[in-house]
């Protein structure tokens, strides 16, 4: 036998007789902690002093030691069970309670108990539901049974059910500021924005040192486009007493979103040099600048972001846009996956076709900013693109009446009747190529658009003197 498998023989058998050490000690310590008592009530008695004592390990000993000597003891089971959660030992825990309701069928708290443990994190919805509704059938106000299920239906999408059960919980007197900042969450989620603003309110008013509250009622009260209630949400956070750095960024955010740029970016300036370097405050910071995505740091910043939310539409927007003309395959890409996510989605559908624009596909950008003017007969952006893709396939005839469209709805915009004028200019519709000219003329800047009034001034001549001739076609009616 080799050196090294008897050194594994030799401390596999030291670790049985350790084992077996550690279970005399363990059973001589049950003996002492029960001193020789043989009455299960006064085990549990003992036992219920020392949980109240915050003494978990002696407690669940004193338990075990009472449900040996009477192993139908619900209540024991219980506490038990109570006890075990204390002490991080919830599979353990949710075995005891389940003992409990099997030696007492009729007993809420059990039920509720029981419920509410499988109903969090979620990962056994279906066996957490039934139970918590026998909970609610025997005793339909219990709090805890309440709130475990309407956060089960909210889960589930059954918002009605999710609202009225939080509805229930509220109205009941142990109801605390956290039950209704869950009515509030759940109301939120269901769309009733309104309703949880009040039940927020509802929550600060219970317990107004708690300004975390504020923060939920500055999220829902820019949901409704309150900015100056945001703003004043955020100002009572005093954001200055926290020092965790993602709590410092969505507050940033919530500032920004309200208008009050210069707060945001002061908190963001006020994160250690690591956290400044996060994706999602780059991101913000470009936001706020206006140019998110413009550059190289910006975008591996966005896409950074994305990666943990694969199917993040304001990202795939943001993204798709940030890349348009810098590299429009991968802005392709983006807007395609976002209309893969939402298909009738005119603005990542208007995107996408810019994109196929600035590669020069035509054709395909049309059909699909058709697609998007029948659906939204008033959308500029599609007009403006489709007016593009079709002069630059030198359909002019067909990009005159976009371009007027577009003017008609923003006369102020001077590259509109440079279109207008050079699409009548190659039609050989002269009369009308030189109005449309003129008008550019009276709307052009001098500085930003230099370069087309000069292509016009050398243009302009030999333009009146064709119309004089009479050359051209008239505009057909």
């Amino acid at each position: 036998m080799s050196a090294l498998r008897s050194h594994s023989y030799f401390s596999f058998a030291l670790g049985l007789i350790l084992i077996a050490v550690c279970w005399q000690v363990s059973l001589a310590q049950a003996d002492d902690l029960t001193n020789g008592e043989t009455d299960p009530v006064k085990l549990f008695d003992r036992g219920q002093d020392a949980h109240a004592k915050g003494d978990y390990q002696k407690a669940i000993a004193l338990y075990e030691a009472a449900i040996k000597l009477k192993p139908e003891f619900p209540e024991a089971e219980f506490q038990r069970a109570m006890a075990l959660l204390f002490t991080n030992h919830k599979r353990e825990a949710i075995e005891g309670f389940k003992r409990a309701v099997e030696l007492r069928p009729d007993w809420a708290m059990a039920y509720a108990k029981l419920g509410s443990q499988l109903a969090f994190p979620g990962d056994s919805d279906r066996e957490a539901e039934p139970i918590l509704r026998k909970a609610i059938e025997l005793d339909n106000q219990n709090l805890e049974a309440l709130v475990a299920l309407a956060v089960l239906r909210q889960r589930a999408k059954g918002f009605t059910e999710a609202v009225k059960f939080m509805r229930d919980a509220t109205s009941l007197k142990d109801a605390t500021s956290q039950t209704w900042r869950r009515r509030a969450y759940i109301e939120y989620a269901s769309g009733d924005v309104k309703s949880a603003v009040t039940s927020i309110t509802r929550a600060i008013e219970i317990e107004p040192r708690l300004t975390t509250f504020h923060y939920d009622r500055a999220r829902f009260l820019l949901e409704l486009n309150d900015r100056a209630g945001a703003l004043a949400d955020l100002d009572a956070l005093k954001i200055g007493s926290f020092q965790d750095a993602t709590f410092v960024i969505d507050v940033a955010q919530l500032y920004a979103r309200a208008g009050r740029s210069d707060e945001s970016l002061r908190l963001l300036d006020s994160l250690s040099e690591s956290d400044r370097k996060r994706p999602e405050v780059i991101a913000l910071r470009a936001d706020i600048a206006g140019d998110a995505g413009a550059s190289v740091e910006e975008r591996a910043a966005l896409e950074q972001l994305l990666a943990k939310d694969l199917n993040n539409l304001s990202l795939l927007e943001r993204l798709g846009g940030a890349y348009r003309r810098v590299d429009p395959a991968k802005s392709v890409a983006y807007y395609a996956r976002a209309l893969q996510i939402d298909p009738k989605n005119a603005k990542y559908a208007t995107g996408y076709a810019a994109a196929l624009i600035q590669l020069r596909r035509f054709d395909e950008a049309e059909s699909v900013l058709r697609k998007v003017l029948n659906a939204e007969p008033d959308n500029y952006t599609a007009h403006a693109n489709l007016a593009l893709a079709l002069y630059e396939l030198k359909r002019f005839a067909e990009a005159v009446p976009e371009y007027e469209w577009l003017a008609a709805v923003k006369p102020e915009i001077a590259a509109t009747y440079f279109f207008i004028a050079t699409a009548h200019d190659n039609l050989g519709e002269y009369v009308e190529a030189l109005n449309a000219y003129q008008k550019f003329l009276s709307h052009a800047d001098p500085v930003n658009n230099k370069l087309e009034v000069e292509k016009v001034n050398l243009r302009l001549p030999t333009l009146r003197a064709q119309i004089q001739r009479g050359q051209g076609k008239r505009k057909n009616p």
